[in-house]
């Protein structure tokens, strides 16, 4: 082996130790592999078991469902993360097809549990006939296909118009088109990337904007499919700040790897935009989960200091759910993603406990409108969309109208 080769040898896995150390502080514990088990051992129990079968078949496929449950055992395996799966491309989807469709019965089969108990209060026994649990397994099967193909298509780009108080005249019609969540990995590879940058380039937007869960893996790992991203263009540049699975996987070597492809980075930082004479602030914070592996929190004092007191100011935020911290800041307008929209309609409830109540679209919060988008990718752990698409976001700016402020 060369020098050369021995040196890239070592980088690599040097990156792949960065990637084992963050996912072991993030994701260990076994209650983790529980929830995502529950799931299968409902199907198991409730659907399989039931079935007319032989023993040996309904064991065979209790084992495959099972084998299908372990899905972030695999990756976890596969690279030292649950959040990077390393497999063919072709195995994630398989993966996260088998996995949606197992959630999916679960929650199909606990239908038909619930429709059998009120038919047992209603009169005196009743049987599910296996007509019935092979139609359920199929509609999960196909709404689980669906959802994987809904989330790993390249997203379309989303108009949204919003007003801005005191926003100078010169910036009237100012577009701002908004990535987020791309989730750069085997499953949105360097392909995706690259149709994405030429969708994004072709938008019109005067700014781009990336807010934050630019991959999942390490610089090392993820060097070649993000090289796309370093083609991004727009007259005022583009800007972003790290989500939460930038601290995953060697935040240091992502910020340096993501500003030496062009991006400008605003980690508790912001610029401005002139335009004769006129000024609008763009500001952006780190991640809420960045204090748990020792790097600095969000800090919107911070990251507006020395900003004009005059010019609205535009927020990167990956999470919403400060966003009432920023409205009581004098923020304008607030671009989030991190909830992916809650992935499946109906279930963006669950997402909302845990971000503030905002999950998807627009939110007028005390006087400042919050997007927050349904993400441009998805994480390859769960990649299923239904009724919440992704979206590149193409936002206008408007003069607010005197009944608007």
């Amino acid at each position: 082996m060369t020098k050369v080769a021995a040196k890239a040898a070592l980088r690599r896995y040097r990156g792949a130790l960065s990637s084992v150390d963050g996912a072991r502080r993030q994701r260990t514990n076994p209650i983790f592999q529980l929830i995502f088990s529950l799931p299968c051992l409902y199907v198991i129990g409730r659907w399989l078991w039931p079935l007319s079968l032989a023993i040996p078949v309904k064991l065979g496929v209790a084992v495959l469902l099972l084998l299908a449950s372990q899905y972030h055992s695999w990756s976890r395996l596969s690279s030292g993360s649950v959040f990077a799966p390393e497999f063919p491309r072709a195995i994630v989807i398989a993966f996260n097809w088998a996995f949606g469709a197992i959630l999916l019965l679960a929650l199909l089969q606990i239908l038909v549990d619930l429709g059998t108990l009120v038919m047992l209060i209603v009169q005196r026994g009743t049987v599910v006939p296996d007509g019935v649990r092979y139609a359920i397994a199929a509609l999960a099967a196909l709404l689980a296909a669906i959802g994987v193909a809904n989330a790993i298509r390249v997203p379309p780009v989303v108009d949204v118009e919003v007003a801005i108080r005191d926003l100078p005249p010169q910036f009237d019609g100012y577009r701002l088109l908004q990535l987020t969540d791309l989730h750069i990995s085997r499953l949105f590879p360097a392909a995706w990337a690259r149709k994405v940058v030429d969708r994004a380039n072709a938008s019109g937007g005067d700014l781009i904007v990336v807010t934050g869960d630019f991959i999942d893996g390490s610089v090392a790992m993820r060097r070649a499919d993000v090289a796309p991203l370093a083609e991004l263009r727009a007259p005022d540049g583009v800007y972003a700040i790290p989500g939460n699975h930038e601290y995953f996987f060697d935040y240091a070597a992502w910020m340096r790897h993501l500003t030496g492809m062009g991006i400008r980075m605003l980690p508790n930082a912001h610029m401005l935009l002139a335009r004769v004479g006129a000024r609008l602030v763009i500001a952006g914070v780190t991640d809420l989960s960045a204090p748990a592996v020792g790097q600095a929190g969000p800090d919107l004092g911070a990251a507006l200091a020395g900003a004009p007191k005059s010019a609205p100011v535009v927020l990167l935020d990956h999470q919403p759910k400060m966003a009432r911290q920023a409205a009581a800041r004098g923020v304008a307008l607030q671009l989030s993603g991190h909830t992916h929209g809650g992935m499946i309609r109906g279930f963006d409830r669950i997402f909302a406990l845990a971000n503030g109540g905002f999950v998807s679209g627009r939110y007028d919060v005390d006087r400042m409108t919050l997007y927050v988008s349904n993400g441009t990718g998805l994480w390859p752990g769960f990649a299923l969309r239904l009724g919440r698409p992704p979206e590149m976001t193409r936002i206008t700016l408007r003069r607010a109208l005197p009944h608007d402020q």
